[in-house]
């Protein structure tokens, strides 16, 4: 009887340890899924004020400069939108 009581105990002990690793992998998912948002969402907002900026500017050299700027956001997001490769 005892060896079925200590085997129990065994078990329960390492169901738990699983559990905590299963609790700690999802937190960290979720820590790097709002990190992605928080940041796809400053890309959105400073892309909505390059294009206000190209609609009032009208010097050809800053346009020019306004549109790479909006080039290099437009990859960003295209980047963050892709779906992250588990390691």
């Amino acid at each position: 009887m005892a060896r079925g009581w200590e085997s129990k105990s065994v078990e329960e002990q390492i169901n738990a340890v699983e559990d905590r690793q299963h609790d700690k992998d999802k937190a960290a998912v979720k820590a790097s899924d709002v990190e992605r948002r928080k940041r796809k969402q400053g890309l959105l907002l400073e892309r909505g004020r390059i294009t206000r900026e190209m609609e009032q500017s009208h010097k050809k050299q800053y346009l020019v400069l306004l549109e790479r700027a909006l080039a290099h956001i437009d990859a960003e997001i295209a980047g963050l939108d892709q779906p992250e490769i588990p390691k």
